[in-house]
């Protein structure tokens, strides 16, 4: 028999009702280099298990690293322990399943394949190529490689099988430039999961030119200005947009979103959609809760479609789950796989004559602690270019842009064709906004 059929044998004779176990399985590997040497090299492998269970009425938990015959036991008393103290008033059932999951493909095989010794000589590479492309650079730090691979499983007594593994890799780097007293730093990355896509050359190139070309800055004058935010920007801005689309935020009066369901709260050019089916590295067949995940608007032409729903805050509303429940911070929260935002049919140049004059914002600093998740104001440091006669001009900086984040997405105007997925599971394309406030000398 194994473990597995140990633990509901055993749950269910000292009975416990319903049970689960939640099973992940970590594994990574990181290098880095700095100055020719190898700085740092670290494996581990880290397994975490969730057992829950329905005791009396009540849901009761436990975890453990080690899933052991040994340990099954200690799992099952925990649980019995644990729910006899548990005073939440609740309906507690597990999840049996959906009627349908489709499949996602999210492991490659051949990244195990690559010889670690192949990983350390990029690196090494990379490091040497960022530090050749100009004169002007005096230092390439930050320069690592990261893999993980991992596995998770999901099984429970209502005969509820799932099971999903996916790897990925990513090489990092910063180059620092100098000129005169001025110094600007540029960091960039390559993340994947197909090593035969990774260009030393091409990707340390990235790294340079955006140092090189943030040299120069000069602070503007405070104004009004039309903005074209880039990818990385719009990307990073949604991802707390989004966040106000969490039904359990809706439900505690703290979301942007509070009685705007099927309302418009964004520009017509604007479309969101979740696709944890898409082939991503994102991609998920299924939430933390075993609820089959699907491909879903969140805000269609500007309209609010949906919340995001896990099984609890689906229960307060009287509706069904969307599948975003996910784990965070030991419980179940909401959260999303990987967002599209349409792009529209104007590349950045063409949005650059757009606007005319106005300002190019690449850099926004203190995301998370200069925005205000409640009101959606925010006041940011930022980097970028001036927009001249309708062309890329000089670099700025020492500037802070100020304004809402609900009102920037109605005031979006147009939408890039520029679109690429970004690390944290976002697809961005540019945005222009018809004004934001700069602050600037």
């Amino acid at each position: 028999m194994s473990n597995y059929k140990r633990f509901f044998a055993l749950a269910k004779e000292k009975g416990i009702t319903e049970a689960e176990l939640y099973i992940s399985k970590d594994s990574s590997l990181s290098m880095g280099v700095f100055q020719g040497e190898m700085e740092s090299m670290k494996a581990s492998t880290d397994i975490s298990v969730v057992a829950r269970g329905v005791y009396n009425g009540k849901f009761g938990q436990a975890t453990t690293s080690v899933f052991t015959k040994e340990k099954i036991p200690y799992l099952i008393d925990a649980i019995i322990a644990n729910a006899k103290v548990i005073e939440k008033e609740e309906i507690a059932s597990l999840f049996k399943g959906s009627e349908k999951y489709k499949k996602v493909n999210t492991f490659n095989k051949e990244l195990a394949l690559v010889p670690t010794e192949k990983k350390k000589a990029d690196l090494f590479k990379l490091e040497k190529e960022i530090l050749s492309l100009d004169n002007r650079i005096i230092q390439a730090a930050n320069i690592q490689y990261q893999e993980s691979d991992s596995e998770l499983i999901i099984l429970n007594s209502h005969g509820l099988k799932l099971k999903q593994k996916n790897n990925s890799f990513v090489f990092v780097g910063v180059a620092v430039a100098k000129e005169g007293n001025e110094i600007k730093t540029n960091f960039d990355l390559f993340l994947e999961n197909d090593y035969s896509k990774f260009d030393v050359k091409d990707l340390a190139k990235k790294i340079v030119d955006g140092a090189i070309e943030k040299l120069g800055g000069v602070p503007i004058e405070s104004q009004k200005m039309k903005v074209v935010l880039s990818p990385d920007v719009v990307a990073s801005l949604t991802n707390i947009y989004v966040d106000s689309a969490d039904a359990e935020r809706v439900q505690k009066h703290s979301s942007l979103f509070e009685g705007k369901l099927n309302t418009k709260v964004a520009s017509s050019k604007v479309t969101i959609t979740e696709k944890p089916l898409a082939k991503t590295l994102y991609a998920r067949s299924f939430d933390d809760e075993g609820v089959a995940t699907y491909n879903k608007d969140i805000i269609k032409k500007g309209i609010l479609t949906t919340y995001l729903y896990n099984l609890e805050t689906a229960e307060k509303d009287h509706t069904t789950t969307t599948g975003n429940g996910y784990k965070a911070g030991g419980k179940i929260g909401s959260d999303v796989a990987a967002l599209f935002i349409k792009p529209g049919n104007k590349n950045q140049e063409e949005l650059f004559e757009m606007v005319g004059e106005g300002i190019y914002i690449t850099e926004l600093e203190g995301l998370h602690a200069g925005i205000n998740a409640v009101s959606g104001n925010f006041s940011l440091k930022a980097e970028g270019f001036l927009i001249k006669d309708g062309k890329k001009d000089h670099p700025v900086a020492l500037i802070t842009v100020s304004g809402n984040l609900l009102k920037l997405f109605q005031d979006v105007i147009a939408v890039g064709s520029d679109a690429k997925m970004q690390l944290g599971g976002v697809s961005a394309p540019s945005f222009v906004i018809r004004k934001l406030s700069i602050s600037g000398k």
